[in-house]
């Protein structure tokens, strides 16, 4: 801090005339002058006083002290040292800032290279004004890094290449805007970094700028998702419904070729397209594949037709061994399969004296068989189907050779069983149980009896048969007796007997039936 500020304050009281010459001059606003270190404040008020005496007496420039040359001071910092009113801290002010320390010498930076090329570039959307695109970053970037993207878009047929995007792009995905609707426009993007540019990635086509308002799609039925199976001579009608605005173009192939349209019609709405064939044959089973496109756009759906139909006979048939009772055969498949895999073969075998044809396999898998259970003496012929899943074919290949089961001289006694009698007296297995209920709810009675031959039943109450009452259902099933009492009465109650009866005797079971009045709340009483 100083020490003597006083000295200052006084000779600025004895200079009247001084002050007044400076209010009728403005000075200029003197720049701010940065604080002195402390060292130097305390240093200053020293040539502070010295300056004041002089001033008494004279307003000639104070003598400086000599001092290494600094730059001339700036204009505004000029006029306060030609009146003798330097600031005190002015000398540190001019003082040589001290150096800073350098800093280390960095290595050499890695030598620049651009990116690889770009990938997968593609058409995302776009409308009659705007195209939008998206693409993957390159493979390899390198030691540069990537920047950004460039976007260059030209007219079909001209090369004449312009950025679209001022600031590189940062992401794999940019809209093209401010586009002339109908244009063509060729599009590459390329990638950049410190190295330069990467090779152009462009689309193979020319993009046309024009607005899509919905994509085509084909939405193909679930049931033509799989092989579609008709048989011969049935008429196709498959309806493939489709989306896409404006109305998409609908074309057809069939295994990669054109229609015969002699065979099938195509009828096509703004909605859906038609596949029709009046009269289904053999040659029209392929994959067929219709496409929806619109403008740039296209969307595909195949479905497999197959027409089949009754297969053939089996090529041939014959006989290879007879032994004892037994037949060995052997065929070979069908030169026709009807267009459709062979699901199985029925043999069937024909006595020469009768000439019937009886089946002996059916749903056979194997091309070989063994008849067995022939019977002695006779002569057999044997023929064989062919099976799809359209049925059996309608010829058989038949043995050229007949099968003759010759007789042993064996002489066959069965022997003999004495017959079981199983004539029994009638015995109820189940008998009745007693039973209460209410005036007015039907209830039924059960039992179950025994007995060979089958025993007579009779329903009793209180001893006497109850007969065609129809008060009462009787009902007698493979043994089971019921007796159901319909709505029954106060009067009904009493002992019931079931009674079986056969040639070789009776057997009887009884039950009480207890009938109830109906509960009457007190409500109802009063």
């Amino acid at each position: 801090m100083p020490s003597k500020p006083a000295p200052i304050k006084k000779a600025a009281k004895k200079e009247p005339a001084k002050k007044e010459e400076e209010a009728a001059a403005p000075e200029p606003a003197p720049e701010p002058a940065p604080e002195p270190a402390p060292a130097e404040a305390e240093a200053a008020p020293a040539p502070a006083e010295a300056e004041a005496a002089p001033a008494e007496e004279a307003p000639a420039p104070p003598a400086e002290e000599p001092k290494a040359p600094t730059p001339p001071p700036p204009a505004d910092e000029a006029a306060p040292a030609a009146e003798g009113e330097a600031p005190a801290d002015a000398e540190a002010a001019e003082a040589p800032a001290p150096e800073e320390p350098k800093a280390p010498t960095p290595p050499p930076p890695p030598p620049k290279e651009p990116t690889s090329v770009p990938l997968d570039l593609f058409v995302e959307d776009k409308n009659d004004t705007s195209v939008t695109i998206i693409w993957s970053q390159p493979e390899n970037i390198g030691p540069s890094g990537l920047d950004g993207y460039v976007i260059e878009v030209a007219k079909d047929g001209t090369d004449d290449w312009k950025a679209v995007n001022e600031d590189l792009q940062k992401s794999c995905r940019y809209i093209i805007k401010n586009q002339t609707t109908g244009d063509r426009l060729k599009i590459r993007v390329v990638a950049v970094n410190a190295g330069g540019r990467s090779p152009e990635l462009a689309l193979p086509e020319a993009v046309l700028v024009k607005e899509v308002a919905d994509r085509p799609k084909v939405r193909l039925p679930r049931f033509l998702r799989q092989r579609y199976v008709a048989y011969v001579g049935d008429k196709i009608n498959l309806t493939i419904p489709f989306t896409g605005k404006p109305k998409p173009v609908v074309s057809w192939t069939k295994n990669g070729g054109p229609l015969d349209t002699k065979r099938v019609n195509i009828r096509s709405t703004e909605r859906d397209s038609i596949l029709f064939i009046r009269a289904a044959e053999r040659e029209d089973s392929g994959v067929y594949e219709m496409s929806v496109k619109v403008e740039d756009f296209e969307d595909k759906a195949s479905l497999t037709l197959q027409i089949v139909e009754l297969p053939g006979p089996p090529a041939s048939v014959k006989i290879v061994d007879t032994w004892g009772f037994n037949v060995a055969l052997e065929w070979t498949p069908p030169t026709d399969n009807g267009n459709t895999e062979i699901t199985g073969y029925t043999i069937q075998k024909a006595d020469k004296k009768t000439g019937d044809w009886f089946t002996v396999l059916e749903h056979y898998h194997r091309l070989n068989a063994t008849i067995s259970d022939l019977i002695m003496g006779n002569t057999y012929k044997f023929r064989v189907f062919s099976e799809n899943k359209c049925g059996i074919s309608e010829g058989a290949a038949m043995t050229k050779e007949e099968a003759k089961i010759l007789k042993t001289g064996i002489d066959y006694k069965p022997p003999e069983y004495k017959e079981h009698d199983f004539s029994e007296a009638p015995k109820f297995t189940t008998a009745l149980s007693d039973r209460a209920t209410t005036v007015g709810y039907s209830t039924k009675l059960l039992c179950s009896v025994r007995g060979s031959p089958k025993p007579k039943i009779e329903w009793m109450k209180n001893q006497m048969i109850i007969g065609d009452d129809p008060k009462f259902r009787q009902i007698c099933v493979q043994g089971i007796c019921s007796l159901e009492i319909r709505k029954p009465g106060n009067f009904d109650g009493g002992v019931y007997t079931c009674r079986a009866k056969n040639d070789h005797g009776e057997a009887l079971v009884s039950c009480k039936l207890e009938v109830k009045q109906p509960v009457v709340a007190d409500a109802d009483k009063k």
